[in-house]
């Protein structure tokens, strides 16, 4: 195991050990945070951390979190026009929240999480995938989904290009899908050979047993959708509650859910990296 790896598994073990630690939350922010109900909107690719951090936040705290994870250019949308509302927004694409700061929707943001991506295979890896590159080999059965919401195939699209494997990659699809998750199923039952995927994807326990995932450099990355931030809405009932979520949720016991699920942890050494480079401050 390289020194890269084993710093990150010993930043994932640490916040893990945070999480399990018996004073979560502090005295301040238990005084803010206790019960009642907080309204939560997040993009659908971050459901899979938001989900069981939310349970274990509303053990801690009491506060009942009611949640909702969609399409986040569909959420933005609405909440940008006004016709939509919520306390708290965690979404992809820093552009988004800093129109929404610019719009006086939201009040402020910080840095969430980051993804990357992969290359998914299946169990045992039988077609012997060990780059972005041998997608092109012929023979190779690659999925896809093209046409998946945004940044679902966009974001592949832009990896191959980078990549300057279009043509070559596109030849070994045998059928285009529509949906991430669906041309996926076909990578863990042995149907496809690999797919381009978030890492997230892999660690989705209705495919962690059945995936693993193979490297890809992140020179190919495309800047947009590798970002997600959460921020407090101006339409907050209880400004400190939903604060103090936001805290709760960007500190070591919150961000060991999205280590956990796939994410760069904005607290890690790779997220503090990628804050700098992506420019993920609020400054407006």
């Amino acid at each position: 195991m390289d020194t890269k790896e084993n710093g990150r598994r010993s930043f994932i073990k640490s916040l893990a050990l945070g999480a399990a630690g018996p004073a979560l939350i502090s005295p301040q922010t238990a005084r803010a945070a206790n019960g009642g109900t907080l309204q939560v909107w997040s993009c659908g690719g971050l459901a899979e951390a938001m989900c069981p951090a939310h349970t274990e936040y509303t053990r801690q705290s009491g506060v009942n979190i009611v949640y909702t994870g969609a399409f986040a250019a569909a959420l933005g949308k609405s909440l940008l026009s006004g016709s939509g509302h919520t306390e708290v927004f965690a979404g992809r694409v820093l552009a988004l929240a800093q129109n929404l700061r610019k719009s006086g929707k939201m009040i402020y943001f910080k840095p969430l999480c980051f993804t990357s991506y992969v290359v998914a295979v299946p169990k045992g890896n039988p077609a012997n995938i060990n780059s972005i590159e041998d997608l092109a080999r012929p023979g190779v059965r690659v999925a896809m989904a093209k046409e998946a919401s945004a940044p679902g195939g966009q974001a592949v699209m832009g990896i191959l290009k980078a990549a300057d494997l279009t043509p070559k990659v596109l030849a070994n699809v045998p059928e285009q899908g529509t949906c991430v998750q669906r041309s996926v199923k076909d990578v863990a039952t042995g149907n496809a050979d690999a797919m381009i995927v978030e890492r997230r994807i892999c660690r989705m326990e209705r495919f962690a047993d059945q995936l693993e995932a193979v490297e890809i450099p992140e020179k190919f990355f495309p800047a947009g959708p590798l970002t997600f931030t959460v921020g407090l809405m101006a339409d907050a009932t209880d400004k400190d509650r939903a604060v103090a979520y936001i805290d709760w949720l960007t500190s070591p016991q919150g961000q060991a859910f999205f280590e956990n699920s796939g994410f760069i942890s904005a607290l890690s050494p790779k997220g503090q990296e990628l804050i700098e480079k992506l420019g993920v401050k609020d400054v407006a």
